[in-house]
């Protein structure tokens, strides 16, 4: 299958050696002309995979159009703050090429503003007759651990649930491994969310508190992605799942992710604009605090941690006082917010 990967991070590389794995003929697509001559001269990628070595035949090109052409299948790995304009410039050229695509994203957030899942912003840019289906392709999966072929095991779901079964058949192999799932909003969301509860986890990891403090946010933090994501039509069963505590654990306890090593400089009293200029990536949770805050809030739905994390971020209150208004919430039964859980998710099934 002719695929082109539109990005070249560390996961739109590492899933272009997926895909090469599998023999599918792959073009990456980027706007940095030194990471697509190191792509196709050097076959490497060493500012995200500094150790890795690409085979010759994953090749690049800084021309959208003749990515868009290439591909019968395009992967999104840009950051959600981008997918917009990308997906905008990508509808113009499918409307002159006439053709249709099947379009996979693989991003983890919400869109500021307009608190919008990724899908709902791809549909919102590119017409219907452009393509057959948008999926997500989401889970437990640091880029450095896929591009060594260790054991990785993600979800996909799409808007029409044909495409799904397509991603799964593509990247699906002996070390990759892909499970279709019929929730694409509960995977958006428990994708999106996670990364804010792994940024708060960094924090605390940055301030010296240890695994029965991390572990108390870590499982609190799941009770927040379900409420919020049952409020917005989940299924509260998909965070059970891969796209939810087995992302929500991966993110929140590696030293590979990004916002659990965002949270942890922030605790020694960087800025938010020094360690995103120092890291030199995304930090997907940053963005995604503030949009997830403003969407609970118009929902009515408590997220202790997410609030707190917001006001510590955005408006400067000191981690003694968030600490104290976590800990001195008001009492509650952990039985019962399970049950107002389901009975949301039951609601809305009506």
């Amino acid at each position: 299958m002719n695929i082109s990967m539109i990005g070249t991070g560390s996961f739109g590389t590492s899933l272009a050696m997926v895909l090469d794995s599998n023999h599918h003929n792959v073009l990456m697509y980027g706007r940095n002309n030194q990471t697509i001559d190191e792509i196709n001269n050097n076959h490497s990628n060493k500012k995200y995979l500094k150790d890795i070595e690409l085979t010759e035949s994953i090749r690049a090109t800084n021309d959208l159009k003749e990515a868009v052409t290439h591909g019968d299948l395009l992967v999104l790995a840009v950051p959600v703050k981008a997918m917009r304009s990308v997906s905008k410039e990508i509808n113009k050229l499918l409307n002159n090429l006439d053709k249709k695509v099947l379009i996979c994203h693989v991003a983890k957030g919400l869109e500021l503003g307009s608190h919008k899942r990724v899908s709902e912003v791809i549909i919102e840019e590119i017409d219907e007759k452009n393509y057959t289906d948008i999926a997500i392709l989401s889970g437990p999966s640091h880029a450095e651990e896929v591009s060594l072929k260790q054991p990785t095991t993600v979800s996909t779901a799409s808007i029409n649930k044909t495409g799904q079964k397509e991603i799964q058949d593509v990247f699906i192999n002996k070390y990759f491994r892909v499970y279709e799932n019929n929730d694409l909003i509960g995977v958006e969301v428990g994708g999106a969310l996670k990364n804010i509860i792994a940024l708060a986890i960094g924090v605390l990891d940055g301030l010296g508190f240890g695994d029965n403090t991390k572990s108390a946010v870590i499982t609190r933090g799941l009770h927040e992605i379900a409420r919020l994501g049952t409020k917005v039509g989940a299924n509260p069963l998909t965070f059970m799942g891969l796209t939810g505590v087995g992302d929500l654990i991966v993110t929140a306890m590696s030293e590979h992710s990004r916002n659990f090593r965002c949270g942890r400089m922030l605790a020694s009293g960087q800025s938010l604009d020094e360690i995103i200029e120092n890291m030199g990536m995304v930090v997907e949770g940053v963005n995604t605090t503030k949009a997830a805050y403003e969407l609970s809030q118009i929902h009515n739905v408590d997220m202790p941690i997410t609030n707190v994390l917001y006001k510590y971020l955005f408006e400067s209150i000191s981690e003694k006082d968030a600490l104290f208004s976590l800990m001195m919430r008001e009492r509650k039964s952990e039985t019962e917010e399970l049950v107002d859980i389901m009975r949301n998710h039951l609601e809305m099934e009506k």
